[in-house]
């Protein structure tokens, strides 16, 4: 039974993979998302100084922040490098856009090149949203947000304290607390990661050797890569997916480890 980071996720491209030690639980990069976030070195990007909704569209270029009056946007998908913004016939390279309506609620705040911010997202950091991301309308970042590369946050999705690996996508109607997604994870519509026990107390994880204290008194899931739901999918706290495995729609996963390439009925 090996229930080490490596086993669940390839590390090697992640921005951010200094969270997850190799011979650690990867429960344990929750424990320490707070300090990480304390500790990044935030870029000096000149935010709107009162938290609320944008009043009109701004793209990131270059640390730089520009009104969109004079620039054109092609809306292709973030998630492929079709986000294009010209001034004039000159291609802005890596520019990200932040559609007016999206609200910044305040606190620290890190978007990476070619990011797409809908109208109507509610971001409130710390948060970090890595190249190439969508945050689509009606999404609600809760602070310790680490988002990816290439992942989607989708409409009318719920993310507090969670991790992203590399094109994780949970596109529409999920919540996600206190939880990882690995590489490739895909959410169905409107999954559910329950992270808070009824009786209360730590959350532990259940295998077959007996329970593993996570030491963590709110623990939603862990999917490793390429895992997947169907939609209407919940998950109860403490539940860790192998990689590959599969959830089908309208199930509710039992907590505890399921090994790789497990399907779930």
């Amino acid at each position: 039974m090996n229930l080490t980071n490596p086993s669940f996720f390839d590390l090697s491209r992640y921005a951010h993979a200094a969270l997850f030690a190799a011979g650690e639980y990867p429960w344990q990069a929750l424990g320490r998302l707070k300090r990480y976030m304390a500790e990044y070195p935030w870029p000096h990007i000149p935010w709107p100084a009162t938290p609320g909704p944008l009043p009109a569209t701004l793209v990131l270029h270059d640390a730089m922040l520009l009104e969109a009056t004079d620039l054109t946007i092609e809306f292709g998908d973030a998630t492929k490098g079709m986000l294009k913004v010209f001034r004039g016939g000159t291609l802005l390279e890596g520019a990200s856009v932040l559609m007016a309506g999206t609200v910044l609620a305040g606190g620290p705040l890190s978007i990476g090149k070619g990011v797409l911010v809908e109208s109507g997202a509610f971001i409130k950091g710390p948060a970090i949203i890595g190249d190439q991301s969508e945050v689509r309308q009606g999404a609600y970042l809760r602070g310790h947000c680490l988002v990816g590369a290439r992942c989607v946050v989708g409409h009318v999705t719920e993310v507090k304290h969670a991790i992203f690996l590399d094109d994780a996508k949970a596109g529409h109607f999920a919540y996600l607390g206190d939880s990882i997604l690995g590489n490739e994870v895909n959410l169905g519509a409107g999954t559910k990661l329950a992270n808070l026990r009824f009786t209360g107390g730590d959350v532990p994880v259940k295998t077959p050797d007996g329970p593993i204290s996570s030491g963590l008194r709110k623990f939603g899931a862990i999917f490793g890569d390429k895992a997947q739901t169907g939609c209407n999918a919940v998950t109860n706290p403490g539940t860790v997916l192998g990689k590959r495995s599969i959830v089908l729609p309208n199930t509710t996963v039992p907590s505890g480890w399921h090994t790789s390439n497990s399907l779930i009925r």
